[in-house]
């Protein structure tokens, strides 16, 4: 469940440019809602940074000199209680942004991102929601795409835990379905999707719905059915 933010959302910054670093704290530094609690500039620094401040969102570089942002987010996600993570890139679709997205990361932003919109993504992100929209999510995957054979057989497998209704739901939100059009398409409440997106998560052992598209397409379901 999630708690609504009272104080400030701490924030770690992590990429190996000092201009972004330094950019990104102008940017974000003088916000009251924001505290930017440390800086890294390469992922094996974020694990000790992490312990030390306990920050609520990371937003994380994609390519750094010796461990990436890939390997940083894996590592983060395992954790018990690990923090969100934002992913920065320069590529729309980008093959490791996809696999930070599998690992649980929340989402990504460009670096030209806007400022406003970089804002947003941490605090929806740190409100416990993904910064892709369903749609999006849809597009990465269909411009980069690497399903094999046995990844194609373990989300199969991963969706038959689910009865019937869930995985109307489920292959909904890998359409990029809002709650709203599930609502509509299936006949029931936009409380009742949540509840539906809220046990498929739990059942599924996932963090987003961004994770539940991605196993969706996974699995074949996308192209499947109508």
């Amino acid at each position: 469940m999630n708690v609504p933010q009272t104080s400030p959302i701490r924030l770690l910054l992590v990429d190996d440019d000092p201009l972004v670093r330094a950019g990104l704290s102008f940017m974000l530094g003088g916000l009251p809602d924001l505290e930017i609690v440390g800086e890294a500039a390469d992922g094996s620094e974020v694990a000790a940074l992490v312990d030390r401040h306990s920050p609520d969102v990371v937003l994380m570089d994609i390519r750094m000199p010796s461990m990436d942002g890939l390997a940083a987010t894996e590592a983060l996600r395992r954790r018990e209680r690990p923090p969100e993570v934002i992913v920065l890139t320069t590529f729309h679709a980008d093959e490791q942004v996809l696999r930070a997205l599998r690992a649980g990361a929340a989402g990504f932003v460009l670096k030209d991102t806007p400022p406003a919109e970089i804002v947003e993504a941490v605090r929806r992100v740190a409100a416990g929601a993904p910064v892709l929209s369903p749609t999006v999510t849809r597009q990465l995957i269909e411009r980069v795409t690497d399903r094999g054979p046995d990844r194609g057989v373990e989300a199969r497998e991963r969706l038959a835990r689910l009865n019937d209704r869930e995985r109307q739901v489920a292959i909904a939100v890998g359409r990029g379905r809002s709650n709203a059009e599930i609502a509509a398409a299936l006949f029931m409440s936009v409380a009742t999707v949540k509840a539906h997106v809220s046990r498929i998560l739990t059942k599924l052992d996932l963090d987003n719905r961004v994770q539940i598209a991605l196993l969706a397409h996974d699995a074949g379901r996308l192209d499947a059915e109508s």
